[in-house]
C-alpha cells in the first residue's frame, strides 16, 4: 500500500507515544551503535560526517530527522524523505577494504529505519514491561507509512513485527562489523566531546561530568545491546552493567507513568518552528559598551581564527579542505527544505569558494589549509584586492541567502536569518546580529545587506562594526 493511502498515526498512537518519550534517550546510544555497525553506515560516517568535531550536531540532526519522520503529516513526511534522498545521494564512495557503499542502498536504509522501530520495542522490554504481540503489530503498522515513504523493495524489510527479531538477529550475525567508527562511538566519543552549548554554565566542571556520563553510557549501552551482538563481538555484560540497566530502565519506566504528559513527552512540533522572537528572549547586556576608541584593536585576526575553528573546520583536525566546505553546504541545506536545484546551487557556490581558497592559500601545495594560512591569506587578500571576497565568499553567501529566502520575497526576516545558523548560536545573539545588519531598520534584510554584513565581518578592524556582530555581540 502506498504511504499516501495510510492514515496518519494520531497524537495518541503507540508510535508517537513511544518515540516521543524522554526515556527513549536511554536507548539512543544503543541505536547509534547498531546503525553505525553496518559497514555502509560506518564508511559514510567516516568519509562524510563531522561527528568527531561536532558530536552534538550529529545527535541533533538525527533527533530532528526522526521527529520529522514520526511526528509529521503526510506532506511533511514526503518533504523530509525527499530532503534525506537529496542529502544521501552524495554519500557514496569506497571504504578502506575497497567495498563500494551508498547511503541510498535499500538494504542499508532498511536497517537504519528498522533499528528506530526496534529501539521503541527495546525500551519497553528493558523496562520490564514488554509490548504484547498485538501491541508490537500495531506499532509496526503505524511505522509502515514511514517505511513506505522511502519506497524500499519489500524483500529488504520484515513483513511484520513478528519477523523483526529474526531480521535483526540475521543482520547482526551476517552483516554488522565492530570497526573503528563503532569503537570510537562506544568508548571514546563522549570522553572527548566538547561541552554542549546549552551546558556552557558548567564551565570547568564539564571534563569531570563528561567522564562520568561516558562511563555510565558505555556500561548501559553494552548491557542493552542485543545478546547476538555481544556474542558475536565478544562484549561482556557485567553484573554491574546489568544492574545499572535494570535500575535506570525500570526506574524510568515507573517514573514516566506517574508524570504529566508535558514532562513525560518531548515537544512534538517538528524542527523548523519559529525561533523565539526578540521580545521573548532575554538579551544579555553588552560588554564594554563605552570602550574608548584607542582601546579598539584590530580584531580581524582573532575573528578570522574563530571563524576558521568554529565554522570552517568541520572535522576539527586543524585544517580545511574540500570536504569541510562541502560539509558546510550540507549543514546549510539540512536546515532548509530546498529543491534539488536549490541544493545544487548551494553546493556549487561552496565548491567555487573552496577553489579560490585552495588557489590563494595553499602555500605548501598539500591540498589543505591551516588556520595560519587562512588568516594570513585572507587579511592579505582583502588588503590587496577590493574584489577578493567577491570571487569566493560572496558567491557562497549569496547562495545561502537565496536558499534561506524560503518565500521568495527577496528579503530575509528575523526567523529566516536565524534558520541559516540553526541552533548553534543563541537566538538572542542572532536577533542582535540581525538588527545590526538591518541598516535601514525595516525589519528585513536585502541580499546586499546580508552580503555587506559578511564583508564587514571579514574586513572590519573594529569589533564594534555592525558586520562584526552578525553572530552576536563581540
Amino acid at each position: 500500500m502506498d504511504s499516501t493511502d495510510r492514515p496518519d498515526p494520531g497524537p495518541g498512537s503507540l508510535l508517537r507515544r513511544h518515540l516521543g518519550e524522554w526515556r527513549l534517550a536511554l536507548v539512543a546510544w544503543r541505536l547509534l551503535v547498531l546503525q553505525t555497525s553496518h559497514p555502509a553506515v560506518a564508511a559514510g560516517t567516516a568519509e562524510h560526517s563531522t561527528y568527531r568535531a561536532h558530536p552534538w550536531r550529529r545527535v541533533q540532526h538525527t533527533m530532528e530527522s526522526g521527529q520529522r519522520l514520526v511526528f509529521s503529516d503526510r506532506d511533511s513526511l514526503r518533504r523530509e524523505v525527499a530532503r534525506l534522498n537529496r542529502a544521501h545521494k552524495r554519500i557514496t564512495g569506497t571504504d578502506e577494504h575497497g567495498r563500494a557503499y551508498s547511503a541510498q542502498d535499500p538494504a542499508t536504509r532498511a536497517w537504519v529505519l528498522i533499528t528506530l522501530y526496534e529501539s521503541a520495542v527495546a525500551m519497553r522490554e528493558l523496562s520490564g514491561d514488554p509490548l504484547t504481540p498485538e501491541e508490537s503489530e500495531q506499532l509496526y503498522a503505524e511505522f509502515a507509512p514511514i517505511l513506505a515513504a522511502f519506497e524500499l523493495p519489500p524483500e529488504v524489510l520484515p513483513g511484520s513485527a513478528a519477523e523483526v527479531p529474526g531480521y535483526v538477529d540475521a543482520v547482526v550475525r551476517e552483516q554488522l562489523e565492530f570497526g573503528p567508527q563503532v569503537r570510537y562511538l562506544l568508548f571514546d566519543m563522549l570522553r572527548e566531546a566538547p561541552r554542549p552549548r546549552r551546558l556552557r554554565f558548567l564551565g570547568p566542571a564539564w571534563p569531570l561530568l563528561r567522564s562520568v556520563i561516558a562511563s555510565v553510557l558505555t556500561s548501559l549501552t553494552l548491557a542493552d545491546l542485543p545478546p547476538a551482538y555481544r556474542e558475536r563481538f565478544g562484549l561482556a555484560r557485567t553484573r554491574r552493567a546489568a544492574l545499572l540497566s535494570r535500575v535506570l530502565h525500570r526506574g524510568a519506566g515507573r517514573l514516566s507513568t506517574r508524570l504529566p504528559d508535558r514532562w513525560r513527552y518531548r515537544v512534538h512540533a517538528v524542527p523548523g518552528r519559529p525561533a523565539p522572537s526578540s521580545d521573548q528572549v532575554r538579551i544579555p547586556a553588552p560588554r564594554h559598551p563605552d570602550r574608548p576608541g584607542w582601546l579598539r584593536r584590530d580584531t580581524r585576526r582573532p575573528k578570522l581564527g574563530q571563524f576558521f575553528s568554529q565554522v570552517l573546520d568541520q572535522t576539527g583536525d586543524g585544517f580545511i579542505d574540500a570536504h569541510d566546505l562541502r560539509s558546510m553546504a550540507h549543514n546549510v541545506c539540512w536546515q532548509l527544505e530546498l529543491t534539488e536545484g536549490g541544493e545544487a546551487e548551494v553546493y556549487a557556490a561552496f565548491d567555487a569558494w573552496w577553489e579560490q581558497i585552495r588557489e590563494t592559500m595553499d602555500s605548501d601545495g598539500d591540498g589543505r589549509i591551516s588556520k595560519a594560512e587562512f588568516v594570513a591569506a585572507t587579511i592579505a587578500g582583502c588588503d590587496r584586492d577590493p574584489d577578493y571576497l567577491e570571487r569566493g565568499l560572496h558567491g557562497a553567501v549569496r547562495a545561502v541567502f537565496r536558499a534561506a529566502d524560503t518565500d521568495g520575497s527577496g528579503f530575509l526576516d528575523a526567523d529566516e536569518y536565524r534558520t541559516v545558523f540553526g541552533s548553534r548560536v543563541h537566538p538572542a545573539e542572532l536577533s542582535h546580529g540581525f538588527r545590526q545588519l538591518d541598516r535601514d531598520g525595516d525589519g528585513r534584510l536585502t541580499e546586499e545587506e546580508f552580503v555587506h554584513g559578511f564583508t564587514e565581518f571579514f574586513t572590519a578592524r573594529s569589533g564594534l562594526a555592525a558586520g562584526s556582530q552578525l553572530l552576536g555581540r563581540p
